[in-house]
């Protein structure tokens, strides 16, 4: 078993106990009969309990997940199960979803401020011309007001706001009024503080609880990974029904290649409970007689940087978060930042941002090259976003 876990792992260019940044070094026996019968699953919780080490995990799974290895591995009965029960049942009721809140989310606001920008944008930044991640971010937050054509007075309802960025930037520099809703209360309490002053308002509330009340803007970023295909015709639904019928309606989420791998063990048991990735098929397969696709924009290659960026940031303030978590949770959250990195690199997963409206926008949706201007979170003048909403065509 050693031996064709060896020759199986140099079909991907990566030796064990060798020498390049990306072979891996085992130090526990055991370890290739765990992982071939468990696959992902166990090769995490392996990591996690110090059977093997990577220097270089991103680039260890970027050129893993390219070279189609796991593919070649048989499909135990304890994970076909697993994978056929994310297909029959749905794991995102009401009930099930505070548990990624209780489990995720709300693990601190202080870890989240240590890996993320000022901003606490915890969905992936645009790098384009972008010099670090604040401005990454900054270009994030403008290209979706962009996108959603804000205008001074408009009310845009953002499904799973966070720690509130976007409402923030969109109150700021396009006048909108916003409305987040979100699960946990330590998001809602940063986001109400950040945005003290300004007209937006935050609630706790799941997305089947909105108030029956009309928007000129739907947003939702990074949230529909939680919604899971068993909920995604309801989840449009209820937009649909919030968007006024000239509206726009912009979804900001990862995406998988394929509609029968949206589901990884190992993210589903420690990282996102119940987390699911949407297809293009799903997600078409939804938005049919609901919406009308205007604009549907990857930049899944970003991820892999905004990833990295965090990865930096985390190791780097992980001295002063030692004091709440372990060595094991190091290891857990290191094998997570850097084993998405390696997915998005080998284009394994997506990310795509797509816009819709109710019946088709007259004349069609004008964004042509986006030329960002990377405004500050914080500094962003109301001329440097007039100057970019102009380069892009959508005007005043």
């Amino acid at each position: 078993m050693r031996e064709w876990a060896h020759q199986l792992l140099a079909t991907a260019g990566i030796e064990v106990g060798g020498t390049h940044p990306w072979d891996i070094q085992v130090h526990e026996p055991a370890f290739y009969d765990r992982v071939l019968a468990g696959r992902n699953l166990a090769l995490g919780e392996s990591y996690m309990e110090g059977w093997w080490d990577c220097p270089r995990l991103d680039e260890f799974f970027a050129r893993l997940l390219r070279s189609g290895v796991e593919g070649r591995l048989r499909l135990t009965p304890g994970l076909a199960f697993r994978a056929l029960g994310a297909r029959i049942f749905n794991f995102q009721t009401r009930a099930r979803s505070r548990e990624v809140i209780d489990r995720h989310y709300d693990l601190g606001n202080d870890l989240f401020q240590a890996m993320l920008d000022p901003g606490l944008n915890y969905s992936c930044g645009y790098w384009k011309g972008a010099r670090n991640l604040e401005e990454a971010q900054a270009q994030k937050l403008d290209l979706v007001c962009q996108k959603l054509m804000l205008k001074p007075g408009m009310r845009l309802l953002d499904i799973g706001c966070g720690w509130g960025a976007l409402a923030k930037h969109a109150a700021q520099h396009y006048g909108a009024k916003v409305l987040g809703i979100t699960l946990s209360q330590p998001q809602k309490s940063f986001a109400e503080e950040s945005c003290r002053g300004l007209p937006v308002s935050f609630q706790v509330q799941d997305y089947r609880e909105l108030p029956d009340q009309s928007f000129d803007r739907v947003v939702s970023i990074g949230m529909f990974e939680h919604v899971g295909h068993k909920n995604a015709r309801t989840f449009l639904d209820i937009v649909r029904r919030r968007l006024a019928e000239e509206g726009i309606f912009l979804l900001h989420t990862i995406g998988g290649n394929s509609s029968r791998s949206g589901v990884d063990p190992w993210i589903a048991k420690y990282i996102f409970p119940n987390g699911e990735l949407p297809s293009q098929a799903r997600i078409s397969g939804a938005m049919e007689g609901r919406f009308v696709m205007e604009d549907w924009h990857g930049f899944g290659s970003d991820y892999d940087r905004t990833l990295m960026a965090w990865h930096g940031n985390f190791t780097a303030n992980w001295p002063r978060l030692q004091a709440r978590f372990d060595p094991r949770f190091f290891r857990m959250w290191t094998y997570y930042l850097l084993s998405c990195a390696g997915a998005f690199r080998a284009r394994n997963i997506q990310l795509w941002q797509i816009v819709m409206s109710k019946r088709g926008l007259a004349g069609g949706y004008p964004v042509r090259e986006l030329r960002m201007v990377a405004p500050s979170l914080n500094t962003a003048s109301t001329d440097a976003v007039a100057e970019s909403r102009e380069l892009v065509g959508l005007g005043q």
